[in-house]
């Protein structure tokens, strides 16, 4: 693992892509991941902008992706609930539930080979467009070194 190739790249991209106004993202994770290591290798934070996030809330996260229970049930990041509304070969889309912001509030997910990526945003079809491309460009230099 090249943490400081994935640590300049994180800086690099989180500087231009997270925070509130006219940034993308509000806040985005790295997890690190293995789907295919031993259940007792617990998955860390790798990297996290604009959000502090709790590790056993995470641990409940990735179990829910272990699980494949994207269809079934909600998932909580923060003090939000998420519900999948679109699912795809290496990523999927969620709503916040129970949000207070007018616009709404979305996350995109995407699993890499070592990391899962969570960008959170604000607003609806527009913010979610460029939510993904945002998220899509860090997985983009991750996927160049196999990450």
């Amino acid at each position: 693992m090249d943490w400081a190739f994935v640590h300049k790249t994180w800086d690099k991209w989180a500087s231009t892509n997270i925070g509130y106004s006219g940034h993308p993202l509000k806040a985005a994770l790295l997890i690190n991941y293995d789907p295919t290591g031993p259940s007792r290798l617990l998955s860390t934070i790798a990297e996290q902008e604009g959000i502090k996030a709790n590790p056993i809330e995470l641990s409940h996260f990735v179990d829910f992706i272990k699980q494949n229970k994207l269809q079934t049930e909600l998932f909580v990041i923060g003090f939000n609930q998420y519900l999948v509304t679109s699912i795809h070969e290496n990523w999927f889309s969620a709503r916040c539930i129970n949000t207070s912001k007018p616009a709404g509030e979305g996350a995109i997910v995407i699993q890499t080979a070592a990391y899962i990526l969570v960008a959170l945003y604000e607003g609806s079809i527009g913010p979610a467009s460029r939510a993904m491309a945002a998220a899509d460009q860090l997985t983009w230099q991750l996927g160049r070194k196999n990450l």
